[in-house]
């Protein structure tokens, strides 16, 4: 395995706290839930009905939720995530419910430790913004998922990070100065980390470190990656009528998420595999 980079190594630090402090972020998957996993995790019904004996990764999935509610669901569950804390509440709730999943620290950016095409479904919540590299995420995704295989993920949108957080009542402009706006804040080129939250919010994690990924990046590093896109939605959340501010008004004006269905190709291009990726 590859040394830690220093703003994993910050992240870690950082999902750790946030399980200290019991935040909203690592709360494990309620009784309700397990009612009917699957329709929990998959509302869209893009896994068809049934994972029973897939091979599952829960890629930086930690929590106590995603591993033990496809593992209720049927599936051959592996959790990976930086964070040991995180991963510590997957290890309760199964231990609670007598579910059988595996746990692994790690970091997306290095699957090494996994065998090639060894899932047949990969999961992965919103986390690729914790990480400066997204392509080699894919990279390493491609390697460990079997050819026809399926990869869906969940990504924070560029411009919800780019953008403030808080309603501005002044905002510039003729036209936004009268009723107040969000306001964009980040450069979508730099490739520098935005500056953390010190504070809980709904959009973003205090304390975390932050990248903003251009739809180059998103969707061309993905399709560069060896996938093919089948679906992508943009979760809805957004009331008008909401407070200012609030993650209902904000996501009124701009989207926070986008969730993606990938297929893996049949081959890898040669090069990807004499990378060791």
């Amino acid at each position: 395995m590859l040394p830690e980079d220093p703003v994993e190594a910050h992240n870690r630090q950082a999902w750790n706290r946030l399980v200290d402090h019991k935040s909203c972020f690592t709360t494990a998957a309620e009784d309700a839930s397990f009612v009917d996993p699957l329709g929990t995790v998959d509302g869209l019904g893009w896994l068809g009905g049934s994972i029973a004996g897939q091979r599952v990764l829960c890629l930086a999935a930690g929590g106590g939720r995603h591993g033990p509610l496809y593992a209720a669901a049927g599936g051959e569950v592996t959790v990976l995530d930086i964070s040991d804390a995180m991963l510590e509440l997957d290890r309760e709730v199964a231990t609670q419910r007598r579910i059988s999943l595996r746990v692994v620290q790690g970091t997306m950016s290095d699957l090494s430790m996994f065998r090639q095409h060894e899932f047949d479904l990969v999961i992965q919540p919103v986390s690729t913004c914790y990480v400066r590299d997204i392509a080699r995420v894919y990279r390493q995704i491609a390697r460990v998922l079997r050819p026809g295989g399926l990869y869906v993920s969940q990504h924070k949108q560029p411009a919800s990070l780019q953008t403030s957080l808080s309603w501005n009542p002044t905002a510039v402009g003729d036209h936004v100065g009268a009723c107040g706006g969000y306001v964009m804040q980040h450069d979508y080129y730099s490739g520098r980390s935005v500056a953390p939250v010190p504070q809980r919010t709904h959009l973003r994690e205090p304390g975390a470190q932050e990248f903003v990924h251009r739809w180059e990046q998103l969707i061309g590093d993905l399709c560069r990656s060896g996938f093919v896109i089948e679906d992508l939605v943009e979760p809805f959340h957004a009331d008008l009528d909401a407070e200012p501010g609030s993650l209902a008004h904000r996501s009124a004006y701009i989207a926070p998420y986008v969730r993606i269905k990938a297929r893996r190709n049949g081959e890898l291009k040669s090069s990807l595999v004499l990378a060791g990726f």
